[in-house]
């Protein structure tokens, strides 16, 4: 079962932080714009240099390919990166229960991807991440487009995929209430670091 463990990593746009989530868990984080919450993610991601050091199962991160880090630990980006002309182009598998589950059937791998709304690119940006069955969920703001109804839809089918791979999850949400609905921990991100909210409405892990 994934365990994750984050030492002491920063850039030179966000102070050192310090975090552990366990198989299954969902940590959420928030903050401000612009202080540093992407740049963490694609910190522990391995997309951009950092110093500190991250251990997925007991292995760091340095001493793993970068591509098969990237594809235990995956980030599910605010802005989606669409390389070919049609959908299914950007997919090796499918499980077409995931497909439903968001609102869509096989039809949609013959899309074009100019012809996608950015809640469509949103949602199939996520299909695409879990199709790879990683290990830890990377998320950054992964709702932040999305009608009410799609967000419960990916709120549950992210809560099913964590229950059944035991999957470790990072949220960053401006939503509160979306917080306290997926996460067990909640952490805000300031520029002094990661500062735990232990409030009396947060779920206990």
């Amino acid at each position: 079962m994934t365990h994750l463990r984050i030492e002491d990593v920063s850039t030179a746009q966000v102070p050192a932080m310090s975090l552990e989530v366990g198989a299954g868990e969902c940590v959420g984080l928030s903050g401000p714009s612009g202080v540093g919450k992407s740049l963490f993610l694609r910190s522990v991601a391995d997309l951009d240099p950092h110093t500190g050091q991250i251990w997925l199962d007991g292995q760091e991160q340095q001493t793993m390919p970068a591509t098969e880090w990237r594809a235990r630990v995956a980030l599910l980006a605010a802005e989606s990166g669409w390389w070919a002309e049609r959908v299914g182009e950007h997919f090796t598998a499918m499980d077409n229960g995931m497909l439903q589950a968001l609102g869509f059937n096989e039809d949609c791998m013959g899309w074009t991807v100019e012809r996608l709304s950015s809640g469509e690119k949103q949602r199939l940006a996520l299909l695409r991440l879990l199709s790879m069955q990683p290990e830890v969920l990377l998320l950054d703001e992964p709702t932040a487009n999305l009608d009410p109804e799609s967000v419960n839809k990916v709120e549950a089918l992210i809560a099913r995929y964590q229950e059944q791979h035991g999957a470790a999850a990072i949220w960053v949400s401006h939503d509160m209430a979306q917080i306290k609905r997926v996460a067990g921990r909640h952490y805000l991100l300031t520029p002094q670091g990661l500062a735990r909210d232990s409030g009396p409405e947060e779920m206990q892990p």
